[in-house]
């Protein structure tokens, strides 16, 4: 990069992170790669997803001395500004064609049906905002902004949730898919194998076109910083795969071909406009393995310069995060570890991985692997201490934690992909996927602990375990990293130790169970939570 470019993008860089200094913009397709790729490693400390929702029902309509602009930023928006998030991904797009935003392409999401019939969002602050001029991601944009935040438009690549059983269900479904129910998965009486039947089949020409056209004026239309395909709503594609068969190259193909163009078009904007790179994030599973057999190519689009950020993993999580990282590495992205809300449905299993002190480990974890920031999802809670905490290992470290080898266990996956667990790389323990324990046999788990715990005002330490089928405490013995444990208080189905510190170790620890000899019934092991309390600090 020569000296004057090289500049040219620091200064921009400068620009897009609130710096103060006019806006530079690139002269030629050379200097705005070069300037893209600098902007894709912006710091991104915290990522918030907000999914669109607040502009129907989260807002604040109707409230004494509220603007509809200070009511919808109300509902979610509002309180970020001066935290650890530094950009929000705004979900405008759901169940392919209902926007929320003001489009021409697309379905501006009403409060009416066709008939004039109201359906129920009785908040729905898009047809008001529309009204004063503006509409909610136009608000986002100019908000974030404002507050030196990135603002990214997140698209639902393919999202179902029209093709559910809640009331709103059949006022989701859109008009495109009302005028062509050929294209879909199914129908709500001949239901495919996998995903909802309400799912568009991207091997339809019209389709992609209609989503190319939906994204071409966005970015065309909108100040946004980047664009991102959210391919966790939901992960079906293609009809071959909606009915259980493997898709095959053609499907791949016709995916990578829709990124090459939206890529071009990216470019084309942002040269024709005189405006900053618009950069192209997409969320998709962990796995390269799952993504080609849903139909994405994604290393592909890595050699050929298609996608700038990639957020990893959704409704699961089949690797460690180290093999995320590793792979933006190789292509010089960053990468993005999604934390998304637990999909444990235990409830005494799901309590203490729905808690701020799981967040945390998690997002230490994620650090630790090497992730460039953590992404939050389906948390729309912008008064959370998180915000100000999961941004950087630093004002993780003195806070409580709780550590779990799967916080969110598999959710979706057998429901999306046949046999999914084929795919799964990293070891799970949960009530979802539980270890039997046989008499005088040892089983093991391995828990990863993204800290290095200090020797000086080392925290509590507790280790917790669920075995099911077990009178008392002394029908196991337990051993972390080889050392024995003394025999634990037994509460229910729960074992609970207080350990030394000095037995938790950096990086992967050992946790092994052996049931006594002679133990009859049927014993399992479905739980591990080891807790870190450093108390008030």
């Amino acid at each position: 990069m020569g000296m004057a470019l090289a500049a040219l993008t620091m200064a921009a860089l400068a620009a897009e992170a609130g710096g103060g200094e006019a806006a530079v913009v690139p002269a030629n397709r050379a200097e705005l790669r070069l300037m893209r790729k600098a902007a894709a490693f912006r710091q991104r400390r915290v990522i918030y997803n907000d999914d669109g929702d607040d502009a129907l029902i989260d807002n604040r309509i109707g409230e004494p001395g509220l603007s509809t602009r200070e009511a919808f930023l109300a509902g979610r928006i509002a309180g970020i500004e001066g935290t650890q998030c530094d950009a929000v991904f705004y979900c405008a797009h759901q169940c392919f064609g209902r926007c929320l935003y003001n489009t021409q392409v697309g379905e501006v999401f009403s409060t009416t049906d066709r008939a004039g019939q109201e359906v129920g969002f009785s908040k729905n602050a898009i047809p008001r905002l529309i009204e004063e001029g503006t509409d909610p991601l136009a608000v986002v944009v100019e908000h974030c902004h404002a507050n030196g935040i990135e603002a990214f438009w997140s698209m639902r690549v393919n999202d179902t949730h029209d093709a559910g059983s809640a009331w709103s269900s059949p006022f989701q479904f859109s008009q495109f898919k009302k005028d062509h129910p050929e294209w879909l998965m199914g129908t709500r009486e001949k239901r495919p194998r996998h995903g909802g039947w309400t799912a568009v089949d991207y091997t339809v020409p019209e389709v992609r076109e209609f989503a190319f056209r939906i994204v071409e004026e966005v970015c065309g239309n909108y100040d946004v910083d980047g664009i991102e395909f959210d391919f966790f709503r939901h992960p079906v594609l293609f009809k071959r795969h909606a009915m259980g068969e493997a898709v095959g190259q053609a499907e791949l193909d016709m995916m990578t071909d829709l990124f090459r163009r939206v890529r071009a078009m990216t470019e084309a904007v942002a040269l024709e406009q005189g405006r900053r790179p618009i950069l192209v994030a997409v969320r998709v599973p962990d796995s390269l393995e799952v993504c080609r057999y849903i139909g994405l190519d994604v290393e592909r689009w890595l050699r050929e310069d298609l996608v700038d950020i990639l957020v990893m993993s959704g409704y699961f999580r089949l690797n460690p995060w180290t093999t995320s990282v590793d792979l933006g590495r190789k292509y010089g992205v960053p990468v993005y570890a999604c934390l998304s809300e637990t999909r444990v449905r235990d409830a005494e299993g799901a309590a203490p991985r729905r808690t701020l002190e799981c967040y945390r480990a998690r997002a230490m974890n994620a650090w630790d692997s090497g992730a460039n920031g953590v992404y939050l999802f389906n948390y729309f809670h912008p008064e959370s201490v998180l915000w100000s905490e999961l941004g950087s290992r630093e004002t993780l470290a003195p806070l409580d934690k709780v550590y779990t080898t799967a916080a969110r266990g598999l959710g979706n996956l057998r429901g999306y992909i046949a046999g999914g667990e084929r795919f799964l790389n990293r070891p799970i323990l949960n009530p979802a996927h539980p270890r039997p324990l046989a008499p005088g046999a040892t089983e093991q788990a391995e828990l990863l602990v993204g800290e290095m715990l200090p020797k000086q005002n080392a925290p509590r330490v507790t280790l917790q375990l669920r075995i099911k089928g077990i009178a008392a405490a002394d029908a196991v013995a337990v051993a972390m990293n080889g050392a024995a444990l003394d025999t634990g208080l037994k509460t229910g189905d729960w074992l609970e130790y207080a350990m030394d510190a000095g037995l938790v170790k950096h990086g992967a620890n050992t946790i092994a169970v052996t049931l006594a000899e002679g133990a009859e019934g049927e014993v399992v092991w479905d739980d591990l939570l080891l807790w870190m309390r450093h108390g008030a600090r």
